[in-house]
């Protein structure tokens, strides 16, 4: 079992707007939402024959909930790439797309306040089912433009390598 150091210091929870996404060894641009991480286990019921009026409960499959990533729309074609490898327009005899990499691994990072790495996330075999380019388009808002991919996933366990870092005390002169 990890040995857990904890910062006795800390008695605020992390805040929820600085984190990172990280695939294929890089970071990724512009990522301004990150979907919550959840399961779900299934409640199996099931009763004994000598037991006349209760019922047990087992756990059963685990399923985990796809994960949503928005980002304002730029010119980098990340999502759009990705999202291609499952669908490709266009694409006729001989020019299927291949599936043999449509499937990639993710980290979220969220780091705290003084910009230390605090707690990192890996989520396996994620794949693009939903990818919308363009949000709906208004002449009388005033909002960025957002572009979303829906990744679904085979599931996630925290990285365990990442330690509470030791935060840095701020110098009064």
């Amino acid at each position: 079992m990890a040995e857990f150091t904890v910062n006795p210091t800390r008695f605020d929870p992390y805040k929820n707007f600085k984190f990172r996404v990280r695939w294929e060894g890089r970071y990724v641009a512009g990522v301004s939402k990150v979907g919550a991480l959840k399961r779900t286990t299934e409640v199996v019921r099931h009763r004994h024959g000598g037991d006349p009026s209760s019922s047990r409960k087992s756990p059963g499959r685990t399923e985990y909930e796809a994960i949503v990533l928005e980002r304002g729309v730029t010119h980098d074609t990340d999502f759009e790439q990705w999202a291609n490898k499952v669908w490709n327009w266009g694409s006729g005899p001989g020019s299927e797309t291949s599936l043999k990499d449509f499937r990639r691994d993710m980290i979220i990072e969220v780091y705290n306040e003084a910009g230390q790495l605090a707690i990192a996330y890996k989520v396996y075999r994620c794949w693009v089912s939903e990818f919308q380019a363009l949000p709906d388009l208004d002449a009388n808002a005033n909002a960025v433009a957002i572009q979303t991919i829906r990744l679904e996933n085979e599931g996630w366990e925290r990285d365990q390598a990442v330690t509470e870092p030791v935060e840095p005390t701020l110098a009064v002169s």
